[in-house]
Formats: structure tokens, C-alpha cells, sequence
């Protein structure tokens, strides 16, 4: 059985590690990000994004400019139409201390399955910076994707990453994690508060 449960680990790790993008770039903040992240009642955040149809060197351009914009963000994902971009494309990063860390680049990114079991968690955007509440999602999640070459893939996600994942695949189909606060009385104390108008939501509960 130890043997067993060690092998799975192993195989778990390797294909973990398979997952993980080539592309990287320096993960300090710069004084000058390449790419503007749009807030909370700009409508380039609820434009759904387009299919990308060919993986080039323009695309994996794309990817590190969201990238060096996240982090000198202090932000773990970021979709392109948070930078107003009508594209696909999302960069995900917990680790973002560790420049050892490969971060995550997902192309054309779908949830193919989600557990029945859900979650409470609280979540943030760097579209809509200070407000942090509770949202609800399932537990984990399957999805198809193509990685930095093209490549199609598929993975599982739970916990944090799954999470992120689904937060930023609704910026691709323009939603934002406040459409799915439940709590709506402290949705617009927090909005309020940090400077963002409650008409800007769009309550899909």
C-alpha cells in the first residue's frame, strides 16, 4: 500500500510538473507594467473574450507582458480582458515569492466537469482592488486547454488553483466574482467603500 500511495504521489508531481508553462519572466514588480488592468465599470471586463485559433510567438508575447502586469500587481491570475484584450488567455501564479516557480498559462481554456460538492471561499480581483468577499464554487474542476505551444491538454484543479481557475475563465466570459456574491448588503458596503458603483454589477445568483 506505501509503495502504491508513493507511486501515485510520484505520478501526481510528474504530471503537476508537466502542466507547468516554459514561460517565464521575472516575478519583482516593474515601475512601468506593459499592459493597463481595467477596473470594475469599464466595459472591456464584459466583453466576452474570443478563441484563439493559432498559438504563436505573438500569443506567448501576450502571456509574459500579463505576466510581468500580475506581478507587479501582486496578483496570482490575470485574464487578458482584464487588460482589455479580446483573447483567451489566462496566467495563473500562487507562488508568486518563488521565482523558482513556473507560473501557469492557460490558452482557450473550457471546465469540461465540476464536482457536486462547493466551497466558500473568499476572493479578491485586481479589477477591484480592496473588496474581498465570499464566493461560491464547486470544490474542483476538469478542463481542456492548450499550454504555451498549442499543445491540447487537460487537468484537473481543486482547491486554490481550481478556484483561480474559475475566477479567471468567468473574466473570459465576462463575469466578474461579485456577480456571484450572495451577500448582497455587504457587496455594496465593500463596493462603496472602495470606490466602485453597485449598478456595475451584474447578479447572476
Amino acid at each position: 500500500m506505501r509503495i502504491a500511495l508513493a507511486g501515485s504521489f510520484a505520478q501526481l508531481a510528474k504530471k503537476a510538473e508537466q502542466q507547468k508553462t516554459s514561460i517565464s519572466v521575472p516575478k519583482e514588480p516593474v515601475e512601468n507594467p506593459p499592459l493597463e488592468i481595467y477596473m470594475l465599470g469599464n466595459k472591456v471586463l464584459r466583453t466576452p473574450a474570443t478563441r484563439i485559433s493559432k498559438v504563436d510567438s505573438s500569443i506567448r508575447e501576450l502571456a509574459k507582458k500579463m505576466l510581468t502586469s500580475m506581478y507587479s500587481a501582486k496578483g496570482i491570475g490575470l485574464a487578458a480582458p482584464q487588460v482589455g484584450i479580446d483573447k483567451r488567455v489566462l496566467v495563473i501564479d500562487l507562488d508568486i515569492e518563488n521565482p523558482a516557480t513556473p507560473p501557469h498559462v492557460f490558452i482557450n481554456p473550457e471546465i469540461i466537469s465540476s464536482s457536486a460538492s462547493i466551497d466558500t471561499y473568499e476572493e479578491g480581483c485586481l479589477s477591484i482592488p480592496g473588496v474581498y468577499l465570499d464566493v461560491i464554487r464547486p470544490s474542483s474542476i476538469k478542463i481542456s486547454f492548450r499550454d504555451e505551444m498549442g499543445r491540447p491538454k487537460k487537468m484537473n484543479a481543486d482547491g486554490l488553483l481550481g478556484r483561480c481557475i474559475q475566477h479567471e475563465i468567468d473574466h473570459l466570459n465576462g463575469i466578474l466574482f461579485v456577480d456571484r456574491v450572495t451577500e448582497q448588503d455587504n457587496l455594496k458596503k465593500e463596493l462603496k467603500e472602495n470606490g466602485f458603483s453597485y449598478k456595475d454589477v451584474n447578479n447572476i445568483n
